[in-house]
């Protein structure tokens, strides 16, 4: 007899409909050169406001064909874009998932078409941990809705997120989809009290009940939070295989080094693997930890910390399959790359984080298109 949560599962899959698979994937580059235009973040330094996820809407009338155009002018082969963003609307029309409110373009389907006649891999993007209108629409599953993982991995969570993810593999023709934020939610919100659908869950993973004292001890808590993980990752490859095996997984993680992934089978499983942080010791050690087909891509932009023209300055790192991303301005976009090759990377001296993005995206530009570090090319000598 089908238990509930099967049962509930093939419902959800019954009900997306079906069309035939896209082409097999192209073929992995020998280095991977990637880069992200990241819808998720809405940054207000200037006005001394805090990070946000950018709202419902926000670049709803971004241009498919200007995206691509400056993922091209970059140098990149392989554009990470997004499927869902961390908002919880979608970036493509007619789907399980609502679209981004006043989407002026079918703007996934659109890249991806655009990006494949340029020979480009275009994947998409998925945020397990945080959904903004998920947390809204169902408040007894969500610890509210705030920029971090707020998301208990539940049954009926894991059912909206393999249909979502089901759906775009099946009626897009993206090459795979990076996997963000594969964490339970933290201790600063559990630490106000565990709400009840996550008490239940708890239970139902380790089979133990849940402690009288209101909180499990460390080592019950990361055995609890690794097999929510575990099992939230198995649902992911079970719909990727059910819908088109050669479809890529790709994880991004933060720290390597947290004992809630470190050594975990998901990182053995993967496709790809990204070390997000600057660090070239997680990077080293996640090289021990993911599986023999696996790709460990290193990022170069996005956090304030992060070097790219040293790292490329380097040697050793030449031949790193490599990846970056940036919040887009108002336009939906960075700088033009001709702005970036037009000045010395050091010129770029803003220490805001979209000025230290800039500076970095100046060395990933220059590395990405075969360029020295130091060469400068004036504007209308930069086309492609």
């Amino acid at each position: 007899m089908l238990s509930r949560r099967d049962l509930l599962s093939q419902l959800a899959v019954a009900a997306v409909p079906w069309v035939a698979a896209p082409q097999p994937p192209r073929k992995v580059p020998e280095q991977i050169r990637s880069f992200c235009i990241d819808f998720n973040w809405l940054h207000q330094e200037e006005a001394g406001k805090p990070v946000i996820f950018a709202p419902p809407g926000h670049w709803a009338d971004a241009s498919p064909e200007e995206h691509v155009r400056w993922y091209h002018d970059l140098g990149a082969n392989t554009i990470q874009t997004f499927v869902v963003s961390c908002n919880g609307y979608a970036w493509y029309k007619g789907g399980f998932v609502p679209p981004q409110p006043g989407l002026k373009h079918d703007f996934l389907r659109e890249v991806a078409d655009l990006g494949h006649k340029k020979g480009m891999l275009v994947l998409g993007y998925f945020c397990v941990g945080a959904n903004t209108k998920w947390g809204r629409d169902r408040p007894g599953l969500s610890y509210g809705t705030p920029t971090a993982p707020h998301i208990p991995l539940t049954d009926p969570y894991l059912d909206y997120l393999s249909r979502s993810m089901e759906d775009a593999i099946r009626n897009t023709e993206i090459d795979g989809y990076m996997v963000d934020w594969l964490w339970s939610p933290g201790d600063k919100l559990q630490a106000g009290g565990w709400i009840d659908s996550e008490r239940a869950l708890y239970t139902q993973l380790t089979g133990e009940a849940f402690p009288k004292s209101g909180a499990p001890g460390a080592a019950e808590l990361l055995a609890y939070r690794r097999r929510a993980v575990e099992r939230c990752w198995s649902r992911i490859k079970e719909v990727r295989d059910r819908a088109r095996r050669d479809c890529i997984l790709w994880l991004t993680v933060s720290n390597l080094a947290d004992p809630v992934i470190s050594a975990s089978p998901v990182l053995r499983e993967c496709d790809w693997v990204l070390n997000e942080a600057p660090s070239p010791e997680l990077y080293d050690s996640g090289r021990k930890m993911v599986g023999p087909q696996t790709r460990l891509i290193q990022n170069l932009v996005g956090w304030v910390n992060h070097d790219a023209k040293g790292y490329l300055s380097a040697a050793r790192n030449l031949k790193i399959d490599l990846y970056g991303f940036a919040e887009p301005r108002a336009s939906s976009l960075p700088l033009p790359i001709a702005d970036y090759l037009a000045r010395p990377i050091d010129s770029f001296q803003e220490k805001t984080r979209m000025g230290v993005n800039d500076r970095n995206i100046a060395a990933l530009a220059r590395f990405y298109r075969g360029l020295p570090l130091d060469a400068v090319i004036p504007r209308g000598g930069a086309g492609r």
